[in-house]
């Protein structure tokens, strides 16, 4: 059975059966990041792991879009990117559906509940800047929040050493504290 970068190489140059043949080789490790992300999320949250994998895989995996994998880590890196850009689209959706919905007045423990898809654009936003400034930091940021990853799995993904990681991951949440409001900052 071929690995992951090979597989990767063959769906750049588009070949179909290699993007069926990988999906088994990585299906485990994308779902725990899945998980991973989806148990930050409140209670009753309707999108499953299931789901999240199989949409960012569709993603990553577009035979019709030049991709350019240059390794396993790469690929796992731009699957943190396409789980966040999926938990932010798909909170987007649901905002602009309650905005042209009723009109009706919120109740005031609505708003001052915790709103953590809020705080997910608002980091998302935050990361964007971020990744103008420094990309590197940015992408610790997505792997360790969106897919639950430790400074280990972080380096070996990014090709860095641990050390870098970790430095990477502390300027990253200084830089993220300063732009972030306290009510926005929920991550550690």
């Amino acid at each position: 059975m071929p690995d992951v970068t090979q597989l990767l190489s063959q769906i750049e140059y588009g070949d179909p059966k290699a993007a069926e043949q990988l999906l088994p080789l990585v299906y485990d490790e994308l779902s725990k990041l899945a998980a991973n992300r989806l148990a930050s999320e409140k209670p009753g949250q309707t999108l499953q792991a299931m789901a999240l994998v199989h949409d960012a895989y569709i993603r990553l995996v577009d035979v019709g879009r030049a991709q350019n994998w240059d390794s396993r880590g790469h690929f796992f890196a731009a699957a943190a990117k396409a789980m966040r850009q999926i938990l932010v689209d798909r909170y987007r959706r649901k905002m602009a559906v309650k905005r042209s919905g009723d009109k009706s007045p919120l109740p005031l423990a609505e708003i001052a509940a915790p709103q953590p898809h809020r705080d997910l654009v608002a980091l998302d936003e935050a990361l964007t800047a971020l990744a103008a400034e420094d990309n590197q930091a940015a992408k610790v940021v997505e792997l360790r929040y969106f897919t639950g990853q430790g400074h280990t799995q972080i380096a070996e993904t990014l090709g860095i050493t641990v050390y870098r990681a970790r430095r990477k991951w502390t300027y990253a949440r200084a830089w993220l504290r300063e732009r972030l409001s306290e009510s926005d900052w929920f991550f550690v």
